[in-house]
């Protein structure tokens, strides 16, 4: 069974390390067969092409992690909040959370939000990211009811 400290952990680990440009021990946190996948929810933005990724395999995923993380800003800071398992599957979980990105810009400004969910597998005696879709907020915010 998956303990939700050790998920948090996980997912706190890999934020800051892909923050901080650590691709070896981001390695080291997805399985062999990872899938990555990123868009905005909207599909219309002047950046599309720069977040946009599909990917399967830990080479081809840690191909454009580090592609996308050499050129984008530094600092540049991914607050993985309120992560929370969704589904239990004997060594295998589902989990959702928010992720906030800011920037250094004139001071602390919001770059990003969105919704990420995944998979978590126990691999041997660790704890990795099977699976990770980052859904980036684009759409302009209104009353819920009209959504």
């Amino acid at each position: 069974m998956i303990e939700l400290a050790q998920l948090q952990d996980l997912v706190g680990r890999w934020w800051f390390n892909y923050d901080e440009g650590n691709f070896k021990v981001l390695e080291d946190l997805v399985t062999d067969d990872v899938h990555f996948s990123c868009r905005t929810d909207t599909g219309a933005t002047d950046y599309e092409e720069f977040v946009r990724a599909d990917y399967t395999g830990r080479d081809e995923v840690m191909a454009w992690q580090t592609d996308h993380r050499i050129h984008s800003p530094y600092p540049l800071r991914h607050n993985g909040t309120n992560a929370h398992l969704v589904e239990q599957r004997g060594e295998e979980a589902t989990f959702a959370s928010y992720i906030f990105v800011s920037q250094i810009l004139g001071g602390v400004s919001p770059l990003s939000t969105g919704i990420v969910n995944g998979k978590v597998r126990l691999d041997g005696d660790a704890l990795r990211i099977a699976e990770l879709e980052v859904v980036l907020d684009t759409t302009e915010s209104k009353p819920f009811n009209e959504r």
